[in-house]
């Protein structure tokens, strides 16, 4: 661990992303939405009559429900009977590195997964289109009751399956939106995370998910429950090649954070440019409890995202950190939502984004300070930079505040780079495009410091990869 309780790793190329895998001998089922695909998951998976009831409520949501009007970037380029909603390598869930097969382990070892689990991880869930292909926890981590395993493998239990019962759906309703549907009828893979109380975790956990399909769609379902006193850290990370289809993830994360416990849940997302993401994360948390959120969303063609905290109790504190880089063919339409009905609570919600080439960046965040909210102190602040004059970038805050006592804030700041800085940095001897790549790290840097070193580092790259060739 680093000075600041960051774990360290070792710097691993992460810059190869657009690999491809061979989807020979795969189970694809068919394009489109049915009943009778619904039914296929849910028998593979052999699930209780509970579960395959939700889906087919769910599927019924999804087909009721329109597109919200005048709202976010378009998403007509996704044609639902053109997606494959579940894909599978047909390979055991293996907690042997050595059991994954080769080209499947291959992937994740150009992604640097092993390495980051032998040297600064308590435990590692990886999957691979549709399905869950490693997962592995330290020993020591399971000696203290936590339970870190995939939700398939939970509802197999009859102690974990009446914990997922409890809590499974019901932060994210399925009549949220259509995509929550979607999700709730097809959904495959994820992860589920139980922390007794009062057990710190000293290292984090870590999903990754990999989309190799071309034309299909990856549902994974994160459900963690962290009991009183908890304390534990949980990092995501996404990617996928690009191909010249639209591919879909609609994901969901649904977070229950007990009185007097802490979750941090860091995120790097850096899904290929033919992606729609439709990610829906929500986080309920009691009293002096805390959430922190680190997000960073470098990939997809169109994005959706905003993750939402619930501050049901007193004294809690919610801190929210993002990053959004849009370039070409790039609209990304990120945020966050903080709902606060304790008193004496705290929010800081403070993102940057970053557009060039014609992306386009929308920030959306929405503040709402309940009626019993006494004393109540939040603060949104948003910054953007542009990098040449034919991108776009949005800010539109929403404040609801229905508490006299609370105090709140917000600001935006839109910028370019400074040629004399620029211009300075030239004279040390960098070239443009390095000067104008340090102005962007620099920028970023305060998104970059809440990471795990290892994702700083991936970061970075990828910083670096996005800003080859920009001209302000």
């Amino acid at each position: 661990m680093d000075e600041r309780g960051r774990s360290k790793v070792a710097d691993v190329d992460r810059s190869l992303y657009d690999f491809v895998k061979s989807e020979e001998g795969y189970e694809r089922y068919d394009d489109g939405l049915t009943p009778e695909i619904v039914r296929a998951i849910s028998a593979k998976k052999g699930e209780p009559a509970w579960m395959l009831d939700m889906r087919l409520e769910a599927l019924e949501v999804f087909h009721e429900r329109k597109m919200a009007d005048n709202w976010g970037p378009d998403v007509s380029g996704l044609d639902m009977d053109h997606i494959s909603t579940y894909v599978s390598p047909q390979t055991k869930q293996a907690r042997d590195w050595d059991d994954v097969p080769k080209d499947i382990k291959d992937t994740f070892e150009r992604l640097g997964i092993p390495e980051a689990e032998r040297e600064s991880l308590a435990g590692v869930g990886a999957q691979y289109d549709s399905e869950i292909v490693y997962h592995n926890m330290r020993e020591e981590v399971a000696k203290q009751g936590v339970v870190y395993t995939t939700i398939e493998d939970a509802l197999q239990d009859p102690k974990w399956e009446a914990v997922v019962h409890e809590y499974f759906g019901r932060l994210i309703p399925m009549r949220d939106h259509k995509f929550a549907a979607l999700h709730y009828a097809v959904w495959s893979g994820g992860s589920f995370v139980y922390v007794p109380e009062g057990v710190t975790l000293d290292y984090p956990l870590q999903s990754y998910f990999r989309l190799n399909a071309s034309g299909a769609g990856q549902f994974e379902h994160t459900l963690i429950v962290v009991e009183p006193g908890a304390d534990l850290h949980f990092i995501e990370g996404c990617s996928a090649p690009k191909y010249y289809e639209a591919n879909l993830h609609a994901g969901a994360v649904e977070l229950y954070v007990k009185d007097g416990a802490r979750l941090r849940y860091s995120t790097i997302e850096n899904w290929s440019k033919n992606m729609y993401n439709l990610n829906t994360k929500r986080a309920t948390i009691g009293s002096d409890a805390r959430m922190e959120w680190v997000s960073g969303s470098f990939g997809s063609h169109v994005s959706y995202l905003y993750p939402t905290t619930i501050m049901q109790g007193d004294r809690s504190s919610c801190e929210f950190t993002g990053i959004t880089f849009a370039g070409a063919t790039q609209d990304l339409d990120t945020g966050c939502k903080v709902i606060i009905n304790g008193a004496d609570c705290t929010a800081s919600v403070d993102t940057k984004s970053i557009s060039k080439d014609g992306g386009v960046n929308t920030f959306r965040s929405s503040l709402v300070i309940g009626r019993h909210a006494d004393r109540a102190n939040a603060s949104v602040s948003c910054s953007s930079l542009m990098l040449d004059d034919i991108s776009r970038s949005d800010t539109i805050p929403a404040m609801d505040v229905r508490n006299r006592t609370a105090q709140v804030g917000h600001e935006a700041t839109i910028g370019r780079i400074s040629d004399d800085t620029v211009l300075y940095l030239m004279s040390r001897g960098c070239s443009e495009s390095e000067a104008r790549t340090m102005v962007v790290n620099g920028f970023a840097n305060p998104v970059s410091k809440e990471l795990p070193l290892e994702y700083a580092v991936e970061m970075n790259n990828l910083i670096k990869l996005e800003m080859e060739g920009a001209i302000g």
